[in-house]
């Protein structure tokens, strides 16, 4: 197996057999290691039906797997975007009791997610909420909304959609060293449950952003994911079924090529080319005024169940993660890349400076 040496965070997306749930995996990963698991809320968003609102953020049963010492194992929580397995799921919605919590504003679901108890029955969840606004909560059929004083909804809490129980992303801390091993042991015991990789799984890396704050690194980052993008999805196996990618901005391209730039006005020129961390490599944790994870996240590699795959396609990124932090700007590909995209990118990643 390769060897990583940078120090990595892994997102894995995982299916949980029908009738199973994430929940499961937790156990199992616990019991492995005299710990526990903790329920806690993920927070995501999705498209919004309801007319005037663009997007409803959520709150949906994630799990947190720590050791015998209380050291974190893995986060466990839902993907909205893995939807194509669950189609025609027979299992009804509200299984193990368990709900969303949906707010149209991020602040009142940062607020809310503070206040409530994510182990809370549903009819219970929003009392505390209620509490803020000095109103009460009602109950309409399995669900429970509460308004303010004049009547405008604040929160409700409906049950968690039917399959959507089966969604596992697989979040680890930071992991410095032995990547395979730790992997490995997170990913015996999904496979002897009866995991399965879903049809739009990726896999995404998280790399310390730091390094990357100069303006020479981060345009290499940004040719790198920009030009090279054909040759890099050949070469990792990128799922073309994965949501949630994108090539970046053209004007980001072309920003970097400029150099009269200091770091703070080249990442505030990059925070209005239209940067999303729903890219090929999400960098705008790199440019914000306060990032709230200090990381680079790759997101294109494929879906993997197996550690070995996931630390050979790991090896190759960081391998050109290092070449980015050379000065020397990278290239575009030449005609062999798409011939041979991974004898480019090798040949890429050996290139440079002092190399």
């Amino acid at each position: 197996m390769d060897t990583l040496t940078l120090r990595t965070g892994f997102e894995i997306e995982l299916l949980a057999p029908a009738g199973s749930d994430r929940q499961a995996l937790g156990d199992a990963l616990a019991s492995r290691r005299g710990g526990r698991v903790r329920r806690s809320f993920h927070t995501d968003s999705e498209p919004s039906a309801v007319p005037g609102v663009g997007v409803f953020r959520h709150l949906s049963p994630a799990f947190d797997v720590v050791d015998g010492a209380g050291a974190p194992v893995a986060r466990l929580v839902d993907d909205i975007t893995l939807t194509s397995d669950l189609a025609g799921t027979s299992t009804p919605p509200g299984h193990r009791g368990w709900y969303r919590v949906l707010c149209d504003e991020p602040r009142l679901l940062r607020l809310i997610e503070r206040s409530t108890d994510p182990g809370a029955a549903l009819p219970d969840v929003l009392a505390p909420v209620a509490g803020l606004f000095g109103t009460r909560v009602e109950l309409m059929g399995r669900a429970a909304r509460v308004n303010d004083t004049s009547g405008a909804t604040i929160a409700v809490a409906m049950p968690l959609p039917a399959g959507r129980e089966r969604p596992c992303e697989i979040v680890t801390p930071p992991i410095a060293d032995d990547h395979g091993r730790v992997l490995e042991d997170l990913l015996a015991p999904a496979r002897d449950l009866g995991f399965t990789v879903p049809a739009e799984a990726a896999v995404h890396l998280h790399l310390d952003g730091a390094p990357f704050r100069r303006p020479a690194a981060f345009a290499n980052l940004v040719r790198l994911f920009g030009h090279w993008r054909e040759p890099l999805w050949a070469a990792l196996g990128t799922n073309e079924a994965c949501r949630r990618l994108a090539p970046l901005p053209a004007d980001l391209l072309r920003l970097v090529e400029r150099d009269d730039l200091s770091w703070d006005e080249l990442a505030a020129a990059a925070r209005g080319t239209g940067l999303t961390k729903y890219a090929d490599v999400n960098l705008t944790q790199l440019v914000a005024p306060h990032p709230v994870r200090d990381t680079v996240e790759v997101r294109i590699l494929p879906g993997a169940l197996e550690a070995s795959g996931i630390v050979e396609r790991a090896a190759l990124v960081e391998r050109l993660m290092h070449r980015c932090l050379d000065d020397t700007p990278l290239p575009r590909p030449g005609g062999g890349a798409a011939h041979d995209p991974v004898a480019a990118l090798l040949e890429l990643a050996t290139a440079g400076a002092g190399r």
